[in-house]
């Protein structure tokens, strides 16, 4: 309990997104819908319910893993999260290409610099850093749902893949940043639903615990889209706000 006080005590909870993809179909965003699909992102992406923010960083305080598969201890069950429990849960296959700079097949061609260009509204822009302000619709909301604010490079890759519709193993992906946890003092806790739901599934006892739920402002919506400086036009298409009222070309 020492250490869980120590370490997660002060670590920053990401605000769950939840995404249905029957509203990007009415939103008549189909290319993010599609490339959602392709990596078998569809459950995971809608996944809501209730939290169990103490519990979840005792999880984490008691995680250890290997190569393939997470482990942890809450309340005196042990948990392992393999293939099975990745596939109830989130619909993911352990499958598909890893992420990482030491990793290149399937990558071959992928180019940061070159790829970040491709994507912006304005591809002369000169800037030091992998901002999601300036990128077209599509790429843009991608960066929203499943990434950040600033772009890494294994967060362009991921990038890469989804709207090259190249097949990345999503959950190779997901631990990456769950165990990023462990080594970095100041990683924001991710998956928060996620670990809630994998504490439900090995059957914890959470009578007591403190419970949150995911709420309507954590479902992304046309009001999510307007925060991030998109509009809708002639209820047709999305566009970036900066754009007037013309369509991404």
């Amino acid at each position: 309990m020492e250490e869980y006080h120590k370490e997660y005590n002060r670590k920053e909870i990401i605000a769950p997104k939840v995404l249905r993809m029957l509203w990007l179909k009415k939103e008549k965003l189909d290319e993010v819908r599609e490339a959602l699909k392709f990596q078998r992102l569809e459950k995971f992406a809608r996944l809501s319910g209730n939290i169990y923010p103490a519990l979840v960083e005792v999880f984490l305080t008691n995680m250890w893993y290997d190569e393939n598969t997470i482990y942890s201890q809450v309340k005196g069950v042990d948990i392992c999260i393999n293939d099975e429990v990745w596939l109830v849960i989130g619909g993911l296959v352990n499958a598909g290409i890893p992420l990482g700079r030491s990793n290149t097949v399937g990558l071959e061609e992928f180019n940061k610099v070159q790829f970040f260009k491709s994507c912006l509204r304005n591809p002369n822009t000169e800037s030091r850093s992998y901002y999601v302000g300036g990128l077209v619709v599509t790429p843009h909301i991608l960066a929203f749902i499943v990434i950040h604010v600033v772009l890494t490079e294994e967060d362009l890759m991921l990038m890469y893949c989804l709207m090259g519709r190249i097949k990345v193993n999503q959950v190779s992906v997901i631990q990456e940043h769950i165990i990023k946890i462990r080594r970095k003092i100041k990683y924001r806790i991710p998956y928060v639903v996620l670990i809630s739901h994998f504490i439900k599934y090995f059957e914890i006892d959470t009578e007591g615990e403190v419970v949150e739920s995911v709420k309507a402002q954590n479902e992304i919506s046309a009001t999510t889209l307007s925060k991030i400086g998109l509009k809708k036009v002639n209820d047709e298409c999305w566009i970036c706000k900066a754009d007037g009222d013309s369509p991404d070309q």
